[in-house]
């Protein structure tokens, strides 16, 4: 099975609010092994654009700091799973904790 992750970045490291970051890092997994990692920059930030520019380039996955409702919602009528409230973090770091069953996920960090 293949999963294709984003992870927002401020700095190469995870960005506490998805919608504002200055990267995305999307990670490849295949086999349980993480097989490629690329950066990308987001279009200018814009109320509900990032779920579907996200799905439009295969994401399945996202892990993320804090996220508004809406963008949940319009994730999971994507069908991309949301894991939020992980620790800031570098991406392979991160979704090497989530092959091992050991991504740690808190409160959402956004509350709007």
């Amino acid at each position: 099975m293949k999963n294709i992750f984003a992870i927002p970045l401020a700095s190469g490291r995870l960005c506490s609010h998805f919608g504002h970051c200055e990267q995305f890092a999307i990670v490849e997994v295949e086999n349980n092994a993480i097989i490629g990692e690329s950066l990308i920059t987001p279009p200018p930030h814009e109320p509900g654009l990032l779920p579907g520019w996200l799905a439009d380039r295969g994401v399945t996955d996202v892990i993320a700091g804090g996220m508004g409702q809406r963008a949940l919602d319009l994730f999971a009528a994507q069908n991309i799973k949301v894991n939020v409230g992980a620790q800031h973090k570098a991406p392979k770091e991160l979704v090497g904790d989530w092959l091992e069953n050991s991504l740690v996920t808190g409160s959402n960090a956004c509350d709007h």
